[in-house]
C-alpha cells in the first residue's frame, strides 16, 4: 500500500475505535446478563467483538508501517491475544480475525490481479487479438470475463481453422462454433498421425486388367490412372471406397482387336486425364463429361515425355525434338498454346503451377535445361558439356535438378536450385557418388526439399543454409520416388520396398514388399497410394492364375487408407472382394461359393 493510504486507513479505524469505546462507557454491563449471547444483537459482546476487530486491525495496520523483518507472524499474533484474553474474549476475537483474513485476501488479489482501466471498442481488440495463436487466446481467456468472450470470438478462431489447413473451403458462416471446430479438427488430425505411426489402416489392391502388365500410374487427390501394355486406361476414386475403375474409350477402330499400342505415360488432375501411346498419340478426357476423349492430338513419332498441370488444362508433350503445349481457349476448344524446338531428346518435363495466363514448362535434354514460356522461345536455363540431368521438379518459382558429374575433373553428383525469375543458380547441395533418381520441391515443407539416390539414401536439404539436414539409409537398392511433410518420409526402392519414417526422430515406422520397382507414390494426412511397375513389359504365364501371374510380373497398385471412420477391421479383406458372378476356381483371388451378404 501507498503511505497515504495506509494513514487514511489508519485514521478512519481509530475514529471507529473511539466511536466504539465511547458506545461501551454508556450502556448498561447489566444487559449482556440477562440476554443470551448473540453478537449481532446483544450491545456488550458485540462490544467486545469490534473491539477485538479493531485492535486487531488497528495492530496489523500499525505492523504495516514496519519492514517485514519486524512484522508478528499471524500465529504470533493469535498467540498473544489468546494469552490477553478471556474466553469469551476470544470467542468474539474469532470472528474479528475472520474479517481481518478476509479483507488481507481481497488486499492480495487487488495486488496479484491486473486492471485495465483503458476502454477499447471490440472491433480494436479483435484485430489486437488476431496475431495470437490458439494457446495464447486460450491463457487470455482466463484473464477475465470480457477477454474470455473476446477470445472466444468466432473471427479469431475460423481464421485459426483457415491457417492451419482445417476446412479451407467453408465459409464462416456455415458453423456456429468454431473453436469446437477447431478442436475436432485437431483431434482428428491427431488420430491420422497414431494411425499412419503404427499403421492402422485398410489396405487395398487395385483391380488389375488380365493378360496386360501395367506401364504406368498417376494419381491427384485420390483420384489413381494407369496405363497398361493393352492400351487400356483405367480410374480409381479412392475417395469412394469403390475399387471397381471404369475403363476409358480411346478412338482406335474396334476391328483390330489386340493392335493397341502400349500406354507410354498417364497424367491427371482435378478435371482431367491425359494418355500418351508409343505410337505418338495423344488422348485427353474430361472427367466430369464421360469416358471419351474429348481430344486427340498426333506426333510423328514418339511421346517421350508428357505434363499435366495441376491447376488449369494445360497439356505439355515432348516428341523428338519438338515440344508442344496444348490449352483449350475461351470457347473450349483445344489447340497448341506454344511450340518449341530443342536441341536433343528431352528426358523430363514438367509443368510450372501458378504462372497466370501464359503457360510456363522446364524441359531436360541430356545436359540442357530449358526454360519455355508460351510468349517466347526457348531458353537455356543450365547448360555444362558432359554432366546429364537425372531427375527433375519444380515449384512456383525454383526448379530443382540432380546433375551427373563426368568427366576428368570430379566435383560429385549434386543436385542444383534454380531461381525461375531470375533464372541463375540458387544452390548446389550434395556431393554424392550415386546418382539422384528422384527430387521432390513441390510437395515439401517451406525452405526444405528431399531427394533419393543410387547409392540408397534418403536426405533432405535445408535451402535456407544449403546443407543436408539428415541421411537416411532407406533402401537396399537405390531409391526411385520420395515425398515427405513437415514430420515424415515416404520413399520406395528398386528393390520394391515402401519405408515410412519420422525424420524428426530418424525412426523407421514400418514397411511393406512387393516384386517390381515404386515408380509412383503420393500421400496426404489420410491417404498413401504406392505403385510397383515392373520393368519388363512383355505378357507371360497367361495360362497361370490371374493374382499370381499379375503379383509376379504385371505389376500393382495399392491404396492405405488411414482415416478415423474406416479402419482395417471395418473394410473387406482383398480375397473376399471378388464379385460372386465370377466362376469359382482354384485362385487367390477366388469367388465366393455362397452369395455373400451386403451389410
Amino acid at each position: 500500500m501507498a503511505d497515504h493510504s495506509l494513514d487514511e486507513f489508519r485514521r478512519h479505524w481509530q475514529e471507529e475505535l473511539a466511536q466504539a469505546q465511547a458506545l461501551r462507557k454508556r450502556r448498561r454491563p447489566e444487559a449482556a446478563e440477562r440476554r443470551p449471547w448473540r453478537p449481532e444483537v446483544v450491545p456488550g459482546r458485540g462490544e467486545q467483538q469490534a473491539s477485538g476487530y479493531l485492535a486487531l486491525a488497528q495492530g496489523l495496520l500499525e505492523g504495516a508501517g514496519r519492514p517485514p523483518a519486524a512484522r508478528a507472524t499471524r500465529a504470533e499474533r493469535q498467540e498473544a491475544a489468546s494469552r490477553s484474553r478471556s474466553p469469551p474474549a476470544r470467542e468474539a476475537a474469532g470472528g474479528g480475525e475472520q474479517l481481518v483474513d478476509q479483507l488481507i485476501r481481497d488486499l492480495n488479489e487487488m495486488d496479484d490481479v491486473p486492471f485495465f482501466d483503458i476502454q477499447l471498442p471490440y472491433e480494436l481488440a479483435i484485430n489486437i487479438f488476431q496475431y495470437l495463436d490458439r494457446k495464447e487466446l486460450g491463457r487470455c481467456a482466463q484473464v477475465s470475463k470480457t477477454w474470455k468472450v473476446i477470445a472466444e470470438d468466432e473471427v479469431l478462431w475460423y481464421r485459426l481453422c483457415q491457417q492451419e489447413g482445417h476446412l479451407p473451403e467453408s465459409s464462416i458462416s456455415d458453423y456456429s462454433c468454431w473453436k469446437l471446430i477447431f478442436q475436432e479438427c485437431r483431434a482428428k488430425e491427431h488420430m491420422l498421425r497414431t494411425n499412419w505411426k503404427n499403421r492402422k489402416g485398410a489396405v487395398s489392391e487395385l483391380e488389375h486388367i488380365p493378360d496386360a502388365v501395367l506401364c504406368d500410374v498417376h494419381s491427384h487427390d485420390g483420384v489413381v490412372i494407369a496405363g497398361y501394355t493393352s492400351g487400356d486406361v483405367r480410374v480409381w476414386d479412392t475417395r469412394t471406397w469403390d475399387y471397381t475403375a471404369p475403363f476409358l474409350e480411346s478412338d482406335y477402330e474396334e476391328d483390330e482387336p489386340g493392335m493397341q499400342p502400349y500406354v507410354s505415360f498417364v497424367r491427371i488432375n482435378s478435371s482431367l486425364a491425359v494418355a500418351a501411346y508409343e505410337d505418338g498419340f495423344l488422348n485427353i478426357w474430361d472427367l466430369r463429361t464421360g469416358r471419351y476423349p474429348i481430344h486427340r492430338f498426333e506426333h510423328d513419332a514418339r511421346i517421350q515425355a508428357l505434363a499435366l498441370s495441376q491447376e488449369d488444362a494445360t497439356v505439355a508433350t515432348a516428341s523428338a525434338f519438338d515440344v508442344v503445349m496444348l490449352r483449350p481457349n475461351e470457347e473450349g476448344y483445344w489447340q497448341i498454346a506454344a511450340e518449341f524446338e530443342v536441341q536433343k531428346l528431352v528426358d523430363y518435363l514438367e509443368i510450372v503451377p501458378d504462372t497466370g495466363r501464359y503457360p510456363v514448362a522446364v524441359a531436360t535434354a541430356g545436359d540442357l535445361v530449358y526454360l519455355l514460356k508460351a510468349e517466347d522461345s526457348a531458353r537455356t536455363l543450365h547448360y555444362v558439356y558432359g554432366q546429364p540431368v537425372t531427375c527433375l521438379d519444380v515449384s512456383s518459382n525454383q526448379a530443382a535438378f540432380g546433375v551427373k558429374s563426368l568427366g576428368w575433373v570430379y566435383e560429385g553428383n549434386k543436385i542444383l536450385v534454380y531461381s525461375l525469375e531470375a533464372e541463375r543458380c540458387l544452390s548446389k547441395l550434395g556431393n554424392a557418388l550415386g546418382d539422384f533418381t528422384c527430387v521432390n520441391l513441390r510437395d515439401s515443407p517451406p525452405n526444405l526439399m528431399v531427394s533419393g539416390n543410387m547409392d540408397r539414401r534418403v536426405r533432405i536439404h535445408d535451402l535456407r543454409t544449403d546443407t543436408i539436414a539428415l541421411s537416411i539409409s532407406a533402401h537396399q537398392l537405390g531409391v526411385s520416388s520420395v515425398q515427405m511433410d513437415d514430420w515424415k518420409i515416404v520413399s520406395g526402392g528398386e528393390e520394391g520396398l515402401v519405408s515410412v519414417w519420422d525424420y524428426r526422430m530418424n525412426q523407421k515406422l514400418w514397411e511393406v514388399h512387393s516384386r517390381h520397382p515404386v515408380r509412383h507414390i503420393s500421400f496426404n494426412c489420410h491417404r498413401l497410394i504406392t505403385a510397383h511397375v515392373p520393368y519388363e513389359r512383355v505378357v507371360r504365364n497367361a495360362d497361370l492364375d490371374n493374382f499370381v501371374t499379375h503379383r509376379r510380373h504385371r505389376g500393382l497398385i495399392q491404396a492405405y487408407e488411414f482415416a478415423v471412420e474406416r479402419l482395417a477391421f471395418q473394410s473387406t479383406v482383398p480375397i473376399c472382394r471378388s464379385s460372386c458372378d465370377t466362376i469359382p476356381g482354384y485362385n487367390y483371388d477366388l469367388a465366393l461359393a455362397f452369395p455373400c451378404d451386403d451389410i
